[in-house]
């Protein structure tokens, strides 16, 4: 099958969506698929094979966070050729709503289209007010995919239809099977996240650190992650500033490692998340997890049996969970085991079929469209009719 992905967001900035369309175009390609993803990207940005550049994109504040997007009369014609040249069986489009090339692209292709909707934000007034607009495009669309309940909530709530949930995949194994790293083992809380994006929570754990530090004062506090670490640990107590490890940007080895090394990982975001695909990643790497009680992570983590959650943005919460789970090694082994297990539901093996059925769905009441539409057309040519 000839397979075109439309990644909306900057292929050279990392990103939940980013990452779900890389190891999705993997998984295909590994199955003898031809696939290819129209991405933004910057000039020097080094691309897989599978990857072709639409250009430069530009920061748009977009769903509580700053997304690097590409639109306009020249993306519009970079997604005419690329359509043009790939001749696909099918085009999977991600984020169709967004200002970039997902919208672009389903104005411009004909054929079957799939749209995954990643975004949960049920008071979006943008995507309400951009309704005109986007109902042409949208019309277009064969068959729709949710990452979660709360994203294809947002998507009947504001745009109408309905879609089918199919999570965000994980290669499972390539966590499990990752090897730990003793500096980052012993008395370690890990974080992965951008540092200077408040949603993703640092602020909330940094406040829940001085409790955390008081009561087990061997902790560190690894965090991974591009940002301004001194802004980050400004409203630190100076003198516990050295019990926080910035490691910068890690690589997807070292993320790994990173997760099958620390004690507990906790994800303390405080919103406008769809899905959380860093808990699915800690769990495949066997690592505890401590998140907020956000309604998509509550689902992640079936509702708290496959890691703690704590009330979104209590950092007194977060600071006694942390410390109780620090304390106590048995609840933590139980939430690894607990963890690995429910966390298979999300390896690629299982989203990947399940995508790819989506696919043969469309492609196919495509071919049979097309077979009644020329007899339809033999029937008039010959003056016939149906009995």
């Amino acid at each position: 099958m000839r397979i075109g992905i439309v990644c909306p967001y900057s292929w050279d900035v990392p990103g939940g969506v980013q990452f779900h369309i890389r190891d999705l175009a993997e998984y295909f390609v590994r199955l003898g698929h031809e696939v290819s993803v129209l991405a933004p990207a910057d000039d020097d940005t080094p691309l897989p094979p599978y990857v072709v550049s639409a250009g430069r994109a530009v920061p748009v504040p977009y769903n509580g966070s700053v997304a690097r997007l590409n639109f306009g009369f020249l993306s519009a014609a970079r997604v005419r050729r690329w359509l043009h040249e790939g001749a696909f069986d099918v085009i999977h489009i991600h984020e169709p709503t967004s200002p970039s090339l997902g919208l672009l692209t389903c104005w411009a292709a004909q054929g079957p289209i799939v749209a995954t909707f990643h975004t949960s934000n049920p008071r979006s007034r943008a995507m309400i007010a951009a309704y005109a607009i986007l109902q042409a495009a949208l019309e277009k669309i064969s068959a729709r995919i949710a990452v979660s309940e709360y994203a294809r909530r947002t998507l009947v709530e504001h745009l109408g239809g309905d879609a089918v949930v199919i999570p965000n995949g994980v290669d499972v194994d390539f966590f499990a099977r990752a090897e730990p790293r003793p500096e980052w083992q012993g008395d370690t809380i890990g974080f992965i996240g951008r540092i200077d994006e408040p949603r993703k929570g640092l602020p909330v754990l940094m406040r829940a650190l001085p409790k955390i530090l008081a009561a087990r004062p061997r902790t560190r506090l690894l965090v991974a992650g591009r940002g301004d670490e001194e802004e980050a640990v400004e409203s630190l107590p100076r003198e516990l500033r050295s019990r926080v490890e910035f490691l910068g940007m890690i690589s997807d080895e070292d993320k790994a490692r990173f997760l099958r090394s620390v004690d507990l990982y906790v994800a303390p975001n405080t919103g406008g998340e769809s899905f959380g695909i860093i808990l699915v990643e800690a769990m495949s790497a066997g690592a505890p997890v401590l998140a907020s009680d956000l309604d998509a992570f509550a689902q992640v983590l079936d509702q708290g049996a496959a890691g703690e959650l704590f009330p979104n943005e209590d950092a007194d919460a977060l600071a006694g969970a942390a410390v109780r789970l620090l304390a106590d090694p048995e609840r933590r082994a139980v939430l690894r085991e607990r963890g690995s297990a429910h966390v298979r539901r999300f390896d690629w093996s299982t989203v990947g079929a399940d995508i790819l059925s989506v696919y043969e769905t469309v492609t196919a009441g495509a071919a049979a469209v097309a077979t009644d539409d020329r007899a339809t057309g033999l029937r008039a040519r010959f003056g016939l009719t149906r009995d």
